[in-house]
């Protein structure tokens, strides 16, 4: 009996739950006004100007960096309408 080894105990999570089970938070949709330019150490986002569609801020513009291909009209699925990216300089070096 002294070869047996304890069982190792799990802590159970909501039966809700399920492994591998995926949760979406919810996002709100914008569309896409004005390509301001290329923003990043080396020009692999762009910023744009987008408009709340959805949500608590309708209506409400902001100021993102977008990585990939974006033209204008397109919908962007934003996480959080409260955070706007920062000016970009104009001035350049």
């Amino acid at each position: 009996m002294a070869n047996e080894r304890p069982q190792k105990r799990t802590a159970q999570k909501g039966k809700d739950q399920q492994k591998g089970a995926v949760n979406f938070s919810p996002a709100v949709a914008a569309t896409v006004e004005e390509v301001i330019g290329r923003t990043g150490t080396r020009g692999e986002a762009q910023q744009v100007r987008c408009k709340v569609l959805s949500g608590r801020d309708v209506n409400k513009i902001l100021r993102r960096n977008v990585k990939g291909p974006i033209r204008i009209g397109d919908v962007l699925m934003l996480r959080e309408t409260e955070i706007e990216a920062q000016k970009m300089n104009s001035r350049r070096r």
